[in-house]
């Protein structure tokens, strides 16, 4: 597999640190709010290389950690009347709900800043042993000239970015370009830990820093998250944790293109903000997940209803190709698999391959999901005048088996049929025995409009629901 290396802007092989167990970081969310459109992103992209590895026959530890502390926590806490962690562990929960609505896996570990105080405080401690850090009434800074390797993610020159830095009203630091590792507590109601330096927290590079090395190790095979992090939340993390170190942090560096809404820029002031959970009203999660496989990961992506309707019909063509070969699968024939659909079977193999060569030129799931539909068209071709059982079984597992991968198709169908719905269909095909076209047309037309579509097949009438 080649993944494209921010780190040094080029396609590379990749080459696990360990064969044994795949190891990735990816950061995740700042627990204060339900996540956004633009936060789904790289939770659906990361997923997915995931679950393309493991299918691949590796074993990976895959950790994405909550941030539950943060400004933006403290300030809703404020609003609300409530602690920081309340408001951290509500929306946690929210964000497994709509995780699993985007059908992204639980991570192997998803570990909270406010469980790893303890390392995050020997980590900045240790920092200012070895003279990469310094303490100023309480705040501890990074001194980022002393890492002579700044910038080398973000490829931004050190000179460039001292002519455009400034020192903050109430800053202590002694160069514009030092970050913070721990903030003093500035009021009683702020949420805060006893350290050598007093009470206080984190500032956020640190703590991702901090999680990657206790839950991966030292080097790390693949961080990865969205371009906005790129600088300065990562160049950071690498400035931290190599000074800590004394070894690479990451070998592999993934970064996920920007979401714009109707070709602008997402923001609340312009009012085109919309959470995962808004957009659940009107699409469901899976359709959200093939929108956002639909173009490659390191392209900018566009968030419209237009193109929201589209993923949903490319969806709708999927789920009637599973729900097709299901039906097959139960009233197929019985005479076992035919030479041609033996051949036809063969020949899926094709496709498996072209989605192979997709996934592993850095994870284009653009093509990827061209080869499935190539699949699909090759599987209706040869099932249009009826199928084997044993056909349909393995035009069904080859379908699921790369789907899966993209993590599509995973909602099971309710199967069932109400007996009104029944009663009709049952009419409709008394109606076409006595040749009553009219009265068999008009009960398509309303089971149509109750999102009912019927389909006469040799093997009987097959319900299927839009």
């Amino acid at each position: 597999m080649k993944i494209y290396n921010t780190l040094t802007r080029k396609k590379e092989e990749f080459v696990p640190i360990d064969q044994k167990e795949i190891k990735i970081y990816v950061c995740g969310p700042t627990v204060y709010n339900f996540f956004h459109i633009g936060n789904a992103r790289p939770f659906v992209v990361f997923d997915t290389l995931r679950k393309y590895l493991e299918y691949r026959g590796n074993q990976v530890r895959f950790i994405q950690n909550f941030t539950d502390v943060d400004d933006k926590i403290i300030n809703k806490a404020r609003e609300e009347g409530v602690s920081a962690g309340e408001v951290s562990e509500k929306y946690i929960e929210e964000y497994y709900k709509d995780a699993a609505a985007l059908n992204v896996k639980k991570a192997s570990a998803h570990p909270k800043v406010t469980e790893n105080m303890k390392e995050i405080i020997e980590f900045v401690q240790d920092l200012i042993n070895k003279g990469f850090a310094y303490e100023v009434n309480g705040d501890v800074y990074y001194s980022t000239r002393n890492f002579k390797e700044y910038g080398k993610l973000s490829k931004q020159n050190i000179e460039d970015l001292e002519s455009g830095a400034r020192i903050e009203i109430g800053e202590k630091k002694k160069d514009p370009l030092d970050f913070a590792l721990w903030k003093a507590r500035k009021a009683e109601d702020e949420i805060a830990w006893e350290s050598p330096w007093g009470m206080g927290r984190p500032g956020w590079h640190i703590e991702c820093s901090t999680m990657s090395k206790k839950y991966l190790g030292e080097t790390i095979d693949i961080h990865a998250g969205g371009q906005d992090l790129a600088f300065p939340h990562h160049e950071n993390e690498i400035a931290q944790s190599e000074a800590h170190n004394g070894k690479p942090f990451a070998n592999y560096w993934m970064h996920n293109g920007y979401i714009t809404i109707d070709n602008e820029k997402m923001s609340k002031s312009k009012g085109n903000f919309f959470t995962v959970r808004d957009i659940l009203k009107d699409y469901s999660g899976e359709v959200m997940r093939f929108f956002l496989l639909s173009g490659h990961y390191r392209n900018p992506i566009n968030f419209s209803d237009l193109l929201m309707e589209q993923a949903k019909n490319g969806l709708v063509r999927m789920q009637n190709a599973k729900a097709n070969l299901k039906y097959l699968m139960e009233a197929g024939s019985d005479g076992g698999i035919t030479e041609t659909e033996k051949e036809t079977a063969q020949g899926f193999g094709k496709y498996r391959e072209e989605f192979i060569g997709a996934m592993d030129d850095d994870l284009n799931t653009a093509d990827a999901i061209t080869a499935v539909f190539e699949l699909i068209t090759a599987v209706n071709t040869a099932v249009k005048d009826g199928a084997s059982k044993e056909f349909a079984k393995e035009a069904y597992a080859i379908l699921m088996e790369l789907t899966t991968v993209l993590g599509l198709l995973q909602e099971e169908e309710d199967g069932s049929i109400d007996s009104e719905i029944q009663a009709l269909v049952d009419e409709r095909q008394e109606a076409r025995k006595n040749k009553n076209f009219a009265r068999a047309d008009e009960i398509r037309d309303l089971l149509k409009a109750k999102g009912i579509v019927l389909k006469d097949t040799p093997q009987g009438v097959q319900i299927i629901k839009e």
